[in-house]
């Protein structure tokens, strides 16, 4: 097969095919392929858009010599989107120059739609975001049966902006365009043929052979009549086939349930829902402009902000687990000592991604409960259609009980989850590590105790580190690995990729009391804590704090946590950290302790509990609770405290303790700061992580609060860190 060149670039080639290509005369036939030779994979960055328009403007020029046009991919997958690290420079535009800047791709988009000659996309792999809207365009699609799709934009904080809504809405109906982009999931080839987004699946490597043999039919005149292009191209160009009526009614329904579900702190859900709603009676070209408008409106939110910068924080953190890890494996047979909810949590998780583990325990009972509780899990994914019960029996499998060391001599990876008791974890330690082979490592899933003290009694302390799993291991993506003052390297990485085999992500800090997730959260805690000592109502502090954007105000997260756990996690940050963390007097979480309100372990605390009809924790308020908390109160009731107060006076001494994390080398940067509170607590990510939410209030504005608080202790005080930063203006973040 030859070919006449008609661009060639870095991001795309692009010509007019002659002879025969897999059985088919393809001559007059033109091929857009996309093959970033500087990449793994194809996306819609800055130079892939020259090459784009480049090559489109080519086409045009050519068209009278065309008979179709077959857009393909190089890579394993066929577009992954627009480049994400782009964003917040486009976002900086205005309004005005970002509806400019929208309705010019738009332009080159329905250029592809407008050719007089039929086109098919050859989706051989992903196609996300820019990408599928660019497959959208065409007049077909041909789709691996191995690869995914969707427009993800929405849990970026935005929503298709390249004619998505427009195209979609069109092609499969408003109802699936509604589920497809408010959801922002990414679906299988097979529900993209359900609800009509492609037009086949086949098998990965005859994506090519059927996209042609698709387009050769099409230029013949060979589909069915509705079917053909030039049909096609016309229902896209023009209104939705609903009655003002239908249409106003389909759109509002969908709009407030999207709005209850996601809430007033997530909006482009809803705006994208309007977008569709707006330009639905309208033909294509002046609808991809209301869709613009839009989009640039939401593009300009503090949502959309944070949430691209998650993203990129993300990436971030990827990119340095992935240089951890490089040169280590993962492990071929784990093991985890203690078999109750945390061992049974992380036998599952290291099971059901395909890596063997011993689970060791000392009773029956525990080892009972460990795999009660694997195998809880697991008839969950059956239940949900997401797992066979062949492949519940075959990750079962994976897990081997024990009640004494002798399989260990074959493990190469520990997982210590015994009690939280220094004494009892040294003497377990102690007692695994004689059973080990040479070079395998040793962790401790531990929530405060040092790393170092616990490796005083190992005799290869460079083989041992911290491993934090949080509770629910199978829910919580976050695993803090801590490095003790005589962790190897290669144990660190090798912990680091048994993280990632488990499908987790870690983050490396260094040994301290809380390490780093529970260091900053009991300062959080004591603000609270200091609040109802204050008078303050402590369910009313959870409403605020819950307005906020956190998932449970303080006290309810003390009884999901456990109040005998979390009291005994004070115990130790105010005994390690004395002039921030101390108190003087009984405080709610020891009267509660004392009481046996013990939180969701035993149905009372803060709030009590009942099993809802799904077998979970209902909250309730409990007026015996909140006459016990007022004995704490140093004067009264007080409802003179601001909602603002109640936020600054929590939220001050998080985001200082954040800072003293960076100033004492416990962690290496903000976005590993504000990644783990967004993976370990649930930290709201539309405010993008606790620095970036300190970042968007300003320094100067957080000493300025930090002021009115000082006479409540350090915990107070600005950071040397924090204080520069208000003097020049800066934060912890460059700004874009």
């Amino acid at each position: 097969m030859s070919h006449t060149e008609l661009y060639s670039g870095k991001k795309i080639q692009c010509q007019i095919l002659s002879g025969t290509d897999s059985g088919l005369d393809v001559t007059g036939f033109a091929e857009l392929c996309f093959n970033a030779s500087d990449d793994v994979v194809n996306k819609f960055d800055r130079e892939t858009l020259t090459d784009f328009f480049a090559s489109v403007a080519k086409i045009r020029e050519n068209q009278s010599k065309i008979k179709g046009l077959l857009i393909s991919s190089q890579k394993d997958s066929f577009i992954v989107g627009a480049d994400i690290t782009e964003f917040q420079t486009h976002f900086k535009k205005s309004e005005g120059e970002l509806v400019e800047w929208l309705l010019s791709v738009d332009a080159v988009i329905s250029q592809i739609e407008d050719f007089d000659f039929p086109s098919v996309a050859a989706i051989n792999g992903f196609a996300f975001g820019g990408g599928c809207e660019l497959t959208l365009a065409t007049s077909y699609r041909v789709m691996a049966a191995t690869g995914k799709i969707g427009l993800p934009e929405t849990k970026l904080g935005i929503f298709p902006g390249w004619g998505g809504t427009v195209r979609m809405s069109r092609l499969c109906g408003a109802d699936n365009a509604i589920e497809w982009i408010a959801g922002g999931e990414q679906y299988p080839a097979a529900e993209a043929l359900k609800i009509g987004l492609v037009d086949a699946v086949v098998d990965a490597k005859k994506v090519r052979e059927a996209s042609l043999k698709l387009l050769v039919e099409s230029a013949a005149g060979q589909r069915t009549p509705g079917q053909d292009w030039k049909s096609r191209r016309d229902e896209k160009k023009s209104p939705l086939k609903l009655n003002q009526i239908e249409s106003t009614m389909a759109f509002e329904i969908a709009k407030g349930f999207v709005a209850a579900k996601t809430g007033p702190n997530y909006p482009s859900p809803v705006a994208a829902i309007e977008a569709m709603q707006k330009g639905s009676t309208l033909p294509r070209d002046e609808a991809l402009k209301i869709e613009a408008s839009i989009f640039a409106k939401i593009a300009k939110t503090p949502t959309a902000h944070s949430l691209v910068s998650v993203f990129l924080a993300d990436q971030y953190v990827k990119k340095v687990s992935k240089k951890y890890s490089k040169a280590a494996k993962n492990p071929e047979m784990a093991a985890v000592l203690g078999a109750g909810i945390m061992g049974g949590g992380v036998a599952y998780q290291s099971a059901s991604k395909g890596v063997p583990i011993v689970m060791k325990d000392i009773q029956n009972k525990a080892i009972d409960l460990g795999m009660s509780e694997a195998s809880k899990l697991l008839e969950k994914q059956v239940s949900r259609g997401k797992m066979t019960p062949a492949k519940m029996a075959e990750t079962l499998s994976r897990i081997r009980p024990t009640l004494n060391y002798g399989d260990f001599s074959s493990v190469d990876f520990v997982v210590e989850a015994v009690v939280e008791n220094e004494a009892v974890k040294k003497k377990v330690l102690a007692e695994v590590e004689a059973s080990l082979k040479p070079g395998a490592v040793l962790t401790s899933n531990t929530s405060t105790i040092s790393i170092n003290r616990l490796a005083e009694g190992l005799k290869n302390p460079e083989r041992f580190c911290g491993m934090h799993f949080f509770n629910p291991v199978h829910r919580m993506p976050l695993v803090e690995i801590i490095r003790g003052s005589k962790t190897s390297e290669e144990t660190i990485a090798a912990t680091v990729a048994y993280s990632l085999a488990m499908g987790k992500t870690p983050i490396v800090v260094n040994d301290c009391a809380g390490f780093l997730v529970n260091r900053v959260l009991f300062p959080y805690l004591k603000g609270f804590m200091d609040l109802v000592a204050d008078g303050v109502d402590y369910t009313r502090i959870d409403k605020v704090m819950e307005k906020f954007g956190w998932p449970m105000g303080p006290a309810y997260l003390l009884d999901v946590v456990g109040i005998d756990t979390a009291c005994h996690a004070d115990h130790v940050m105010a005994t390690e950290f004395p002039d921030r963390m101390n108190h003087t007097g009984k405080t709610a979480i020891e009267l509660m302790k004392e009481a046996n309100r013990l939180g969701q372990k035993n149905g009372k605390g803060f709030y009590t509990y009942t099993l809802d009809k799904r077998g979970s924790p209902k909250k309730e308020i409990d007026v015996t609770a909140q006459e016990m908390v007022k004995s704490l109160y140093k004067v009264g009731p007080n409802s003179t405290v601001t909602d603002q107060e109640i936020i600054d006076r929590i939220m001050l001494p998080m985001i200082f303790e954040c800072s003293r994390c960076l100033e004492d080398k416990i962690v290496d940067s903000p976005a590993e700061v504000d990644i783990a509170l967004l993976y370990g607590l649930g930290f709201p990510p539309f405010r993008g992580g606790a620095l970036r939410y300190a970042d968007s209030v300003g320094a100067k504005q957080l000493v300025a609060a930090s002021e009115k608080c000082l006479g409540l202790g350090k915990l107070y005080e600005p950071t040397a860190q924090i204080r520069k930063q208000a003097e020049t203006q800066t934060g912890f973040y460059p700004t874009v």
